[in-house]
This record gives C-alpha cells, structure tokens and sequence, in this order.
C-alpha cells in the first residue's frame, strides 16, 4: 500500500452519542479490502459499520474504559483487547472500537476481524469526531497482538509498542490534521490567526477582491461602523469565512459535505484551508494569471498575489501559571507560542530568516508549518526557509519556559471569619525585571464566587480601580490606557467581604451520605467518577465553567496583555529577512503576549498541584 494519508471513513457524533453526520470513501475501503484479502489469504475483510453500529460501539466503549470521556485508563474491569488493557495515554487520541455485541467475549482473542482502529478521536464543542486512516493490515495486527500482551508492550525500548508502532504509521498525523479541520468547521472556529501590523494603506490588487469574499479584510470597508479611534497607531488583519460557518449549536451539512468535496474528493486530503477552498469557490480561476514556468505552484497557494508586497510577523505567546505562595509546592509557568506570518508577496518567492534566542528560550517543544523546511540547526540560531500560502498563517509553535520570570508574582490570602463573612489580602508586584520596549496594556485580577452572592464589600487598593458584581470582585491594577512601561510596580489590596447566608442543608442529609457512599463507590467503574464522587461528598461543585472552584477552593485570576516583544526571549531580526528572487518588500514585526490560566490559589486554603516527578 503506498504511504501517505487517506481516510476510509469519518462520523460526527454529538453530546448524547448520536452521528449526526458520516462520510465513507468506497475508493480507499476498496483499496483496504484489496490488501486485507491479500494480507489474510483471500478472507473477506468486514464491512464498515452503519452509523447506529457506530454509535452503539462508541457508547459501549465509554462505559467500558477506565473514564468517563472514554480515555483508556486500566483499572481492574479492564479487559484484554480494551484501550484501558494497554493503558497508554495516546488512547486520549486513537481509540480503537469493538464491533461485537459482547465485549467481555475472549474468543476473538488476535482476531481483528471485530476491530476498528486506528480512530483519531477529537472533541471540539459538542462534537467528537471520528477519523478512520487507511493502514496496512499488517500494522492493524501488530495492535491486536500488542493490546492482547498481560504487559501491554510499553516498556521503554521495546520493540513493540503502541507508539513505536504509531510513529511509523504516516497516515496518522494526516488523520489529526483532518480531525482538527472538521473540529473547526463544526464550531465555528474558522478565523485565521491575528496578525498584528502598522496602520498603512490598502496593498488592493487581486488579493483584496478574492479574500473580501471571504471576510478577510485588508483595510476599513466604507460602511457603517463602530467608532474607531483616531489616535490608533495599529490595526490587526484577520480573516474567517464567517458568512459560510455554521451557527452555534447546529451543524451545517452542507458546508461538511462542500469541504469534503474540495479538501479530500476521493478520501485523500488535498487542501485542508477553508479559506483557500472559499476563495476558489467564489472566484474559480482566471485564464490572465497562467501557472508560474519555472517554478511548481503548490496546490495550497491557488492564487498568485497581485500588489503592494511587504511580509508581516507577530509572535503571539500565551503565559499560563498557578502561583501557590508555599514552600512545599513549586509555582509553575510555561509559554505556549506561535509566530503568526502573512506574506504579501508577488510570483512564488522563498522566505528563509534564522530565528534567534532558541538558547535563551529553552524550548520545550516545536512545530513548523507543512510549507517549512528547517535545514539548519544551532544552539541560538535555527535557519527557516519557506515558500508561504495566502492570508495569515502559524508558520510555528512552541512551548517554552518565561525567560524574563513571571510578568505578575504575589499572593492571595482569603480567610473565612464566619460562615458568610471574609477578609483578603493581596500582594503583587508587575513587570518585575521587565524593560523597556515591553510595556503592559493592562492587567486585572478577578476574585470569583459562583457559589456565593457578594451583599457588602470594603476595601482599597493601594493601585488601580475595583469593580464587584454579584458574584466577583475585579481589581483593575493596570487599566486601559495607562500602561506600565519601563518599570515595575508594586501593589497591594486589603479588603473584607461578605456573602449572603448559605441555604441550611435538610436534615438527614449527612446520614444519607454515609449510608450511601459505601455502596456507590463499589458501583462505579470509572476512575474519574470515584474521585467525582468523593470530592462531592465534602466538596459540591459548582458549573462547568468553573471546574476548579469548589468550595474548599479559593482563588484569582489573573488577565493581562504586554506588547513591544516575547517574554520566551523569542525573536525576529527583520534585518537577517531574505526573500528569493530579491525584492524590495518591507518587513514587519510585532510580538504580543497575553494571559491564559493565570492562577493565584489563595495561600490559606487547599490548592490543586501536580507532583513533581
């Protein structure tokens, strides 16, 4: 079978396990038929299963895994032949489903005539969708024997493994890749990434004709809109097909079944770009622009670019911490970011620059887009070369550690006097180590109760503004318009609270519960509902939204945005900039960093922490 990524079948299944959408391809089944003839001595492979079989197995697999989002987690139910039985966490990712109408049934032990794997599970909005790969039949035996071993084959350096296995199977990646697409597709998520640039005028040409069409738009459009200040010094480009997304809450058939048509005809992806498939759609193409002669235009750049050129970088990063203020638990920090690229450029050029500060960012992780190459490495410098698509797009992503420190540092204290009064304390202190171009637009720290409704509040802080609503407190350190450049600052908010009284729980409620745990414990199967079910008894959740505020856990968020360069040490020399063949194209750069889940657990109360290997 030749390499590469072609899928044999695809379902969308919705929040109660029902498919409310399904596509087979019968040209890749009849090539997976043909080698499983092959491969089993002419035995007839089993059919693809309806989309009610589907559903019954995607079902009967989550009851019977060791989680309730079907992860395949082992505990003592496991079965061999289960994803739980192997215990690998890549089951988050690829699961495999069993047609059979009994499960516990040993006696299609080694038989993959039963099984359907690999799946590449992925859950966006309310919808998991499901991606089956074409894969060798050989390969699909080597799983079944692999999750049939008592030692599950995942001992470091084994031949054998579920991700050694997994890593020679390049039809893989490309499943993930048409699992995220369609995962954006059926939320809505379809925007491309920000790219964020000097106010300039319009580059016009072919380019603003063919993306308009699609909402990306290159400058103000004369119509009627929101006030704009004058004084803004920059714009941000964006673009989505908002006017073909479907709406929140409904699935857009259509749009599947035009995305299918485009991207991947005959069951082999050939253009997973939404924008790129619209803009085709909307446009075709026009006899006056004939393919380039010497050089291959690739299939992911359908238009040539016609205008004022000038290529255009943002790294956007995203800081996440949990700051815990204790001796005996370390604060965490991390960056996740990507540099976000959108290259006006005539005729089909190559871009190549070498990225510094790789040393100094301590890389954890990276990616490149498929238009990339990285031939060259070095401890600080890494060149790329690429030949970029239309629009913005993330030519990379990283994870890597805060090279400058943490932007916000501090504690939260909040302790309960009574059962509806409280007094807290916060400490902080911004932009610690921080200098000049990096600048804070803004930073504000919300205290949240979903529990509890706020009737009085009393305090000041020595910096900043305080709003309340009925259920937070929202401290404004840094507001808009007065941003934090050049020097750090120190802060302080000492105040009391108070909450209106908690409704009186029935009598006989505790005696309930103590009667009752026992037997529940023993009834449940899925680790995640034991500990679910312990944390209840003492610990009542509130919503979803709010997964970690319970009432035994208090804490603040932190929101911020710095601009003028990356906290990772990450950067662009716009001046080491080649483009081939050479033109005169002015190069821009721009780095943002915003907040993600930035936590200060308060210091007197219980905290999540993760142990330290």
């Amino acid at each position: 079978m030749p390499s590469g990524c072609s899928i044999r079948a695809l379902w969308i299944l919705n929040n109660h396990d029902t498919v409310v959408f399904s596509r087979r391809f019968p040209v890749v089944e009849k090539r997976w038929r043909s080698a499983f003839k092959t491969e089993n001595e002419n035995t007839d492979p089993p059919r693809l299963p309806t989309d009610q079989q589907l559903a019954t197995s995607f079902a009967r697999r989550k009851r019977r895994e060791g989680s309730s989002r079907g992860y395949g987690l082992r505990v003592s139910q496991s079965t061999k032949g289960s994803d739980s039985w192997v215990d690998d966490p890549i089951t988050r990712h690829i699961i495999s489903l069993s047609l059979s109408e009994d499960d516990d049934n040993e006696s299609n032990e080694n038989d993959d005539t039963n099984i359907l794997w690999p799946i590449v599970i992925h859950a966006k909005a309310l919808y998991h969708i499901l991606v089956l790969p074409l894969v060798e039949p050989r390969e699909m035996k080597d799983f079944v024997n692999l999750s049939n071993r008592s030692d599950c084959g995942s001992a470091v350096g084994e031949d054998l493994s579920l991700s050694s296995l997994l890593l020679n199977m390049s039809s893989i990646t490309g499943a993930f890749m048409v699992a995220h697409s369609f995962g954006d597709i059926v939320s809505g998520d379809t925007a491309e990434p920000e790219v964020v640039v000097a106010a300039s005028p319009s580059v016009g040409g072919l380019f603003d004709s063919l993306t308009g069409s699609i909402g990306i738009s290159t400058r103000p459009r004369p119509v009627a809109a929101a006030p704009v200040a004058a004084s803004s010094s920059q714009s941000s480009i964006t673009g989505a097909a908002a006017s073909d997304a479907p709406k929140s809450g409904l699935l857009d058939k259509d749009l599947l079944r035009n995305f299918i048509a485009s991207a991947m005809p005959f069951g082999t992806p050939l253009d997973l770009s939404l924008s790129n498939i619209f803009a085709m759609k909307a446009n075709g193409f026009s006899s006056a622009e004939p393919p380039h002669q010497d050089l291959k235009q690739p299939a992911w750049k359908p238009y040539l670019y016609k205008g004022k050129q000038r290529l255009l970088f943002t790294i956007h990063e995203t800081i996440n911490a949990a700051m815990y203020d204790r001796d005996e638990i370390p604060d965490s920090v991390s960056v996740a970011g990507q540099i976000n690229c959108r290259a006006e450029l005539e005729g089909l050029p190559d871009v190549s620059f070498p990225l510094a500060g790789l040393s100094k960012a301590r890389i954890d992780s990276i990616s490149f887009h498929p238009c990339a190459q990285v031939p060259a490495h070095g401890i600080d410098k890494q060149n790329i070369v690429f030949q970029p698509p239309l629009g913005n797009f993330v030519l990379m992503r990283y994870q890597a550690g805060c090279g400058l420190g943490p932007p916000v540092k501090g504690f939260y204290q909040l302790s309960m006097v009574s059962e509806d009064e409280g007094a807290f304390l916060f400490k902080v202190g911004l932009m610690e180590g921080y200098k000049s171009p990096l600048s804070m637009e803004f930073c504000t720290i919300t205290m949240p109760f979903p529990r509890r409704r706020i009737v009085a509040f009393d305090g000041t802080p020595s910096a900043g503004t305080v709003v309340t609503t009925e259920h937070s407190v929202e401290w404004r350190v840094v507001g808009s318009g007065r941003s934090l450049s050049g020097k750090s600052l120190e802060a302080t908010f000492p105040g009391t609270i108070k909450f209106s009284p908690l409704k009186s729980r029935r009598r006989g409620d505790g005696d309930d519960d103590e009667e009752n745990d026992g037997e529940g414990t023993e009834n449940v199967v899925n680790v995640e509902d034991v500990l679910v079910q312990k944390m209840n008894k003492d610990l009542p959740a509130v919503e979803m939204e709010e997964p970690f505020c319970w009432q035994a856990y208090d804490y603040a968020k932190v929101s911020f945005k710095i601009v003028g360069a990356s906290v990772s040490r990450m950067s662009i020399d716009t001046k080491s900039v080649n483009i081939y063949p050479t033109t005169k194209s002015p190069v821009e750069y721009s780095a943002q960093v915003t907040s993600g889940d930035y936590i200060l657990w308060n210091t007197l109360g219980k905290a999540p922490s993760a142990a330290a290997v």
